[in-house]
């Protein structure tokens, strides 16, 4: 691991955003390379690191850091984080290192290239600190591996860190990275990311790159940054996209006007969290925000026309590992994809065509609002050895922690988690396709009145 060039100096950089590192880094105030030290001596140091990174790229790490070092001395940055080091979820291919999405079957997989978004993250200076762990093949909610190492949750240990991207939550929040990348299929950065008081944006369907990422659902699989504020996650999807910062400066409330889904998303709703999601809604009203509710039924059928097609695409990737390395694989996440296997042709394409139907109504039924909100999860970290122990209450709390957030990938809509007054309970804005720059604008003003 890394010398201990930076412990004792500069721990606070530990909890900053990541945005406001790179800030430091262009004004001289930050060695990129100490800083990059502080991370690695932290990790090394942590008690549950272990169950937060599957693989630390120390020396890879270090070069990215010297090199940036040089560009900062020189006055040529690449980026606004340039020299900033952020974990990676481990599916996203590394050349050279390891890449096994959480699952005994891919041990030993070895990607010869990096996949495209983390490609391009590095050409704009980012630091990889890493891989992170996930659940097994991303294929659920809740974050609990013990094929692996499940991540811990920040609040109580003994939860979960929400899932699939466990242990990137896990690194911000533990201050083991400055921000973290991760992927969405049904929430997969807004779970963990509202569970952990982080800000996650899911991103629309082809606005990031896919390449080179261990696939779960190829109809459905988004990349997305889990972040300590609003900031970092539009500075991240900056260099995960190679597209121009978007200016948060002036953004407000005034005016803006918001849904409130008067549908499943609100059933079932456990009472801290429905507490939270009203004083929220207060807090935007006093800020300028109007509220309104309705039903929207094609909600209700967007859910009932998606009920196979998750199952069937997973079968479709995973169904040949499944079917012959099963005991290799958790039990839950091996019976869940052999579920796509009785899905017919016809149900399938049938569901697809009824969704392509459902996004048309929505996007009409919808119009005229900047945002539709929600809980971002309608219940908080359920507890691992519970998990593990009741096979009925692993599959019901998945069910749960996914019920929410996968609205948004079935419709194709692109969504921003915050967190609230309530530890864990996290606040969902949802915009529509390719609209992340304008929900950016709208999740900072909204994060300023929630704080």
């Amino acid at each position: 691991m890394a010398a201990n060039k930076g412990v004792g100096m500069s721990d606070k950089w530990l909890s900053m955003p990541a945005t406001a590192l790179g800030f430091g880094i262009g004004s001289g105030d930050i060695d990129p390379v100490v800083l990059t030290c502080v991370f690695l001596d932290a990790i090394d140091r942590h008690p549950m690191s272990d169950r937060i990174y599957a693989r630390v790229t120390a020396d890879r790490a270090l070069a990215e850091a010297t090199a940036a070092k040089s560009r900062a001395e020189a006055g040529q940055r690449l980026s606004v984080l340039d020299g900033v080091p952020v974990s990676w979820k481990d599916l996203f291919d590394t050349a050279g290192v390891a890449t096994e999405a959480g699952s005994r079957v891919l041990k030993g997989r070895v990607p010869e290239k990096d996949a495209a978004v983390l490609a391009r993250a590095t050409s704009l200076g980012l630091v990889c600190l890493g891989k992170t762990h996930m659940s097994e093949l991303a294929f659920s909610g809740l974050g609990h591996n013990p094929m692996t190492a499940t991540s811990p949750g920040f609040h109580d240990h003994r939860t979960v860190a929400g899932g699939s991207s466990s242990g990137a939550a896990a690194s911000v929040a533990f201050g083991l990275a400055a921000a973290a990348v991760g992927s969405d299929t049904g929430g997969s950065v807004r779970i963990p990311a509202g569970w952990n008081d982080l800000v996650g944006l899911k991103t629309t369907i082809g606005r990031l790159s896919v390449a080179g990422t261990v696939p779960l659902c190829p109809s459905f699989d988004t990349v997305g940054p889990l972040c300590r504020n609003v900031a970092d996650c539009a500075a991240m999807l900056a260099m995960l996209g190679g597209t121009p910062v978007v200016d948060l400066t002036n953004s407000t409330l005034d005016g803006a006007k918001f849904l409130v889904l008067e549908t499943v998303v609100q059933q079932d709703i456990d009472d801290s969290v429905a507490k939270s999601f009203s004083d929220a809604l207060e807090l935007l009203v006093s800020h300028g925000a109007t509220i309104e509710r309705a039903e929207i039924p094609v909600v209700a059928e967007a859910y009932d026309c998606g009920a196979v097609l998750f199952v069937a695409e997973a079968y479709a990737v995973w169904g040949q590992q499944v079917e012959t390395r099963q005991d290799e694989m958790f039990t839950q996440i091996a019976q869940r994809i052999l579920l796509g296997k009785s899905v017919a042709a016809h149900e399938y394409i049938n569901g697809m065509a009824c969704l392509s139907r459902a996004k048309d109504r929505y996007q009409i039924a919808t119009r005229g609002y900047d945002a539709v909100v929600m809980p971002t999860s309608p219940i908080l970290p359920p507890n691992v050895e519970k998990l593990q122990t009741d096979p009925a209450y692993y599959q019901q709390a998945n069910l749960m922690a996914l019920r929410n957030t996968r609205l948004a990938n079935l419709l194709g809509l692109c969504a921003l988690t915050i967190p609230t007054n309530v530890p864990g309970a996290g606040f969902m804005m949802v915009g529509p396709p390719n609209s992340e720059e304008r929900l950016l604008r709208l999740g900072a003003a909204a994060e300023r009145a929630l704080a």
